[in-house]
């Protein structure tokens, strides 16, 4: 539940490019300018002994503040709520390494090649900006006791949720709800990845997870959607052992 008050970068590569540079500082600035957090600056550092010529090294910390009383922590998460997923925008953080060797490797596909079932190329969708979820969930929380929050990065659904849940419940997703994007129906094809582990790399289209007591679920879906977010039900909490469990 914090909210970001400031960002910091480092930034390391062979030989500097102003050009990169601009676009990598200014791609920062736009981030911190919509999500309401200072940018402090960090560290650029340009070691030709480390490494290779055209690639860089990109890492960010964001620091927030929240009200003790008010942390989300998951211990409010109990049998009968109801779990609410945001569509995530494409891989966003995650399975860039698997996903680069299927399409490239395996697959023997370029950047400009559609990916199979859409429009969209895999340039495009591999580069598809990662969403922040801020704005409409602290919009949320203001109206609505959150129980809890996932943020699906790597580990997917498996790894992720089961951090907030207390160890007497499970969090059980039915994967019938949404329609998974086709590229990860790709990279599970063509690479031969097993289901569960497609489920464990990739958010698979589900890049936020909320919690909140039935009764609160309609109202959730009702200001999610005010915000122009596509939230849907994807799931329940039961009785369990404080894990992930997908069906269908």
């Amino acid at each position: 539940g914090a909210h970001p008050l400031f960002f910091l970068d480092y930034l390391g590569t062979a030989a500097l490019a102003p050009k990169v540079f601009e676009d990598v500082v200014g791609g920062f600035c736009k981030a911190c300018k919509e999500n309401g957090a200072a940018l402090l600056g960090g560290e650029t550092a340009e070691m030709p002994g480390l490494y290779p010529k055209g690639e860089y090294d990109l890492v960010g910390t964001i620091v927030g503040t929240v009200e003790r009383r008010k942390l989300i922590t998951g211990e409010k998460i109990r049998k009968g709520d109801v779990l609410i997923g945001l569509p995530s925008t494409g891989l966003q953080t995650n399975g860039y390494s698997l996903a680069r060797k299927v399409i490239f490797e395996t697959a023997g596909k370029k950047l400009s090649d559609l990916v199979p079932g859409t429009r969209t190329t895999f340039e495009k969708t591999l580069l598809a900006i990662h969403k922040s979820y801020l704005h409409p969930v602290m919009k949320l929380m203001k109206k609505v006791d959150v129980h809890g929050m996932a943020h699906i990065t790597g580990g997917g659904l498996y790894d992720n949720v089961p951090r907030v849940l207390p160890e007497n419940v499970d969090a059980v997703f039915d994967r019938s709800t949404w329609k998974t994007p086709a590229i990860y129906g790709f990279i599970e094809e063509q690479g031969k990845v097993d289901r569960e582990e497609m489920y464990r790399v990739f958010n698979m289209g589900i890049g936020y997870v909320i919690m909140v007591a039935k009764k609160d679920a309609e109202k959730t879906l009702k200001i999610l959607k005010a915000e122009k977010q596509r939230a849907i039900i994807v799931g329940e909490v039961v009785s369990g052992t404080g894990k992930s469990v997908l069906i269908n």
